[in-house]
């Protein structure tokens, strides 16, 4: 959640340690003192620090302030990868070439830093085959998988089959 930032008279601390517009260090200054002095120079006194003991208040333009908080909260977000789970569905009975298209998938996949999520899709009766049988099936798809990656989640039973899932190690 984000706090109101508090400038000029809506700051409620008595003392405040101040920076000023030049960026140097005032040292802790009554509101009023720290107020005036913005004053004189015709600039806002915005509290940018509300938790510090005292608060922090930095001399400078509103407007620019914000500016500037907007233009480093746009290049955070810019900078964010997010990290998608990527599902790719296998049948039993699917063949090799089909499995070696699955992982070649996979692989790019996990190239670009998703997790991928492998369903052993199992209609029917197949759902009450061997478990190891079921395992060594979708370790037969994991062979094929051209990058380095570590279980994410080990195989377990779903509604639809097996599933494990996979990132990049």
């Amino acid at each position: 959640m984000k706090h109101r930032v508090r400038i000029n008279h809506e700051i409620r601390a008595k003392e405040l340690r101040v920076i000023d517009d030049q960026d140097d260090n005032l040292g802790v200054l009554t509101l009023d003192q720290a107020l005036d002095i913005a004053e004189d120079r015709g600039l806002d006194l915005i509290e940018i620090s509300p938790e510090a003991v005292p608060p922090v208040a930095k001399i400078m333009d509103y407007g620019k302030w914000q500016y500037i908080q907007d233009r480093k909260s746009r290049e955070a977000r810019s900078k964010t990868h997010i990290t998608e789970t990527k599902s790719l569905q296998v049948k039993i009975g699917t063949g090799d070439h089909d499995l070696e298209m699955k992982a070649k998938k996979a692989s790019e996949f996990l190239k670009e830093g998703h997790r991928v999520k492998i369903n052993l899709f199992l209609p029917g009766r197949s759902k009450y085959l061997e478990p190891r049988f079921l395992q060594e099936r979708l370790e037969r798809l994991l062979r094929l998988v051209s990058e380095n990656y570590r279980v994410a989640e080990p195989a377990q039973k779903s509604h639809k089959g097996l599933t494990i899932v996979i990132e990049r190690d």
